[in-house]
């Protein structure tokens, strides 16, 4: 037997402990009414043989793994025929009324106008009638991927100022609680990263947020490399300021570099070969990924000084791909400088810069009133503003309602730019729009079934599917968010 591991109730953990010990066949029917999570959620675990044990929290049972759902790797082909798609592609067009959008393999196979496809006699059609169709939502600032909301500490290593070669991906924990209320919030892709206790924290990975195997989960590692530009840093040992942290940055994304630069030319600095190249260093081995444009730099920066300073430093000296993810308390005042330099805004989790004597000494406001952070942006010029939660503050699933908080406060949508903020500008920003943040023929089908604009509180997510498998659907697994 195959075995997968299912997320049970104890009632439903001591059913299959009967099951697995030679009670009757009842006992594992039973698990369906005890799984909250419903009994035909698809796992591939790596096998774990006729036991339970505790992860994470919560007791798991072996189970069966279930045949291939319509869409998924190994499954029949899947028609969703919707009343409108969100179509969400860096160019062209955005939206698309009444379409039919064929799954084959886990990837978008093709999309038309009902009627006007030439579909497989053996796809599966599924008639959503009037719901929306659109790409996943992408959050580039989680914290929640690890073992309890309080992965930082985990992760977090603080005896240098410069960690470049400490890895998020070591503290994963697959399709954890908090990343199962992500799914349900429409969430199918994160940066799982360190924090900010240090100037450069580590690694982040880039995942999918609906598996429960970690080669399932992962789309790049390293998903980027964490940088902070103040906001916490300060605390360092005996307290630095940002002058030190800026030249120790500086100092260490060069000798990064050189390290780079040595691997690619197959000799140490200074000139002295060595028959098989540099020797491997993990602490810097991030900066190859750097330097060949593989991955970026994810920069926790703030307040218009530290936002200036990531984008000269990193962006215009260095040459490097960065993205600001935060960029608020004033921030946004460098979104033009940002925007001529190619550098996304990923902002958040604070929506607004408040009236507080604080905030306007710290902004240099010179206007009264709330100010919208991504309307900031948009008004200085900066057309690639995305949106993040740096969950578990934001928890994971509320990541449309900063899309919402946005609008609200002043952020512009006559073209559907609050929507390519939660999809296509994250996934441009991190390099995977290849794969994901669209629908567009050859990407990953990772897609939300949704009852309107996914912004819109009063929309409600009805599936969710990840690479075609439908990972999440109310009716089936009961409503979660």
């Amino acid at each position: 037997m195959n075995p997968e591991v299912k997320n049970l109730t104890v009632g439903a953990a001591l059913a299959a402990a009967l099951t697995l010990a030679g009670a009757p066949d009842a006992a594992a029917q039973n698990l369906s009414a005890a799984n909250p999570f419903g009994a035909t959620r698809a796992y591939s675990p790596a096998p774990l043989g006729p036991s339970a044990e505790v992860r994470g929290g919560g007791l798991f049972a072996v189970m069966p793994k279930a045949d291939p759902q319509p869409g998924e790797v190994g499954g029949v082909p899947l028609v969703l025929r919707a009343a409108k798609a969100l179509l969400c592609s860096a160019e062209g067009e955005q939206v698309a009324n009444r379409i039919d959008l064929l799954v084959q393999e886990g990837r978008i196979a093709a999309i038309g106008r009902q009627g006007e496809l030439e579909l497989p006699a053996n796809a599966e059609i599924r008639d959503l009638g009037d719901q929306w169709l659109m790409p996943g939502l992408i959050d580039l600032h989680c914290h929640v991927a690890g073992k309890s909301l309080f992965v930082t500490n985990d992760l977090n290593d603080a005896v240098l100022l410069t960690n470049p070669g400490l890895r998020a991906s070591s503290a994963v924990e697959p399709y954890n609680d908090t990343l199962q209320m992500g799914v349900a919030g429409g969430v199918t892709s994160v940066l799982y990263i360190p924090g900010s206790a240090t100037n450069i924290g580590g690694q982040g990975v880039l995942l999918k947020t609906g598996f429960d195997r970690y080669e399932d989960m992962e789309i790049r590692n390293p998903g980027s490399m964490k940088l902070a530009q103040a906001g916490n840093p300060e605390r360092w040992a005996i307290g630095v300021g940002r002058s030190f942290m800026n030249w120790n940055t500086r100092n260490t994304v060069a000798r990064g570099l050189a390290y780079a630069a040595a691997w690619a030319e197959g000799q140490w600095p200074g000139g002295a070969t060595v028959e098989s190249g540099p020797v491997p260093n993990p602490q810097w081995d991030v900066f190859r990924s750097l330097a060949a444009k593989e991955t970026q730099i994810s920069a926790h920066t703030q307040i218009f000084q530290v936002v200036l300073a990531t984008i000269t430093m990193i962006r215009r000296d260095f040459e490097l791909d960065v993205y600001i993810d935060h960029g608020t308390i004033g921030g946004w005042k460098a979104g033009g400088l940002a925007q001529e330099y190619g550098v996304p805004a990923i902002v958040g989790p604070r929506s607004v810069d408040t009236t507080s004597t604080g905030f306007q000494r710290i902004t240099a406001a010179q206007e009264d009133g709330i100010r919208g952070v991504a309307a900031g942006y948009q008004r200085m010029g900066h057309t690639n503003v995305g949106f993040n939660t740096d969950s578990p503050v934001i928890p994971q699933e509320e990541l449309f309602l900063q899309g919402a908080l946005a609008a609200r406060y002043g952020f512009k949508d006559d073209a559907l730019q609050v929507v390519r903020g939660l999809t296509i500008v994250p996934a441009m920003a991190s390099g995977i729009d290849h794969l994901v943040g669209s629908l567009e023929v050859g990407k990953h089908a990772d897609i939300l079934v949704l009852t309107g604009h996914p912004a819109d509180p009063r929309t409600s997510i009805e599936s969710v599917f990840i690479e075609g498998r439908r990972v999440y659907d109310p009716a089936r697994d009961g409503r979660l968010w």
